[in-house]
């Protein structure tokens, strides 16, 4: 099984970039095929979410300066670089969470994940013309990987 979580609040204008994404990978894909959950709130809820599962994709939003829409795929193999350290409105980044796994023993065989870089996370608006674009671009290319079983 292939598990897609999307990672934000719908509140919060950008930040909810990867609850825009599960959603529509979700309305894309067979769910016998994969699994599609959402995480609002605290990461380290990607603990027990993922658990069990061999292959995973995380997609949230990250701010880390760059321009609004800039899409980074990263493979949790590897140490994760400082740019996805930023915590934006979670208490840990989404790399925190990932090496805590990884120290814990707690880690996917594989996990990929999409970052999105978020510019407005103002409370009560919507995805940015720029975010929103790059949730239609990160979909295209997860839905393709998850029909080529990549």
């Amino acid at each position: 099984m292939t598990l897609v979580i999307g990672i934000g609040n719908a509140d919060r204008g950008d930040d909810a970039a990867g609850l825009a994404v599960a959603r529509r990978v979700r309305a894309a894909t067979s769910p016998r095929d994969v699994t599609v959950a959402e995480l609002i709130g605290d990461q380290l809820g990607l603990l027990d979410v993922w658990d069990g599962v061999k292959d995973v994709y995380v997609i949230d939003a990250i701010c880390s300066g760059a321009a609004p829409g800039t899409i980074y795929r990263f493979d949790a193999a590897q140490l994760l670089a400082a740019r996805f350290r930023h915590r934006g409105t979670h208490t840990l980044s989404l790399a925190d969470v990932i090496e805590l796994a990884r120290a814990l023993g707690r880690l996917p065989a594989r996990l990929t994940g999409y970052c999105i870089e978020g510019g407005a996370f103002e409370i009560g608006t919507s995805l940015s013309p720029d975010v929103e674009a790059a949730v239609e671009a990160v979909t295209s290319r997860l839905v393709a990987e998850l029909k080529a079983g990549v």
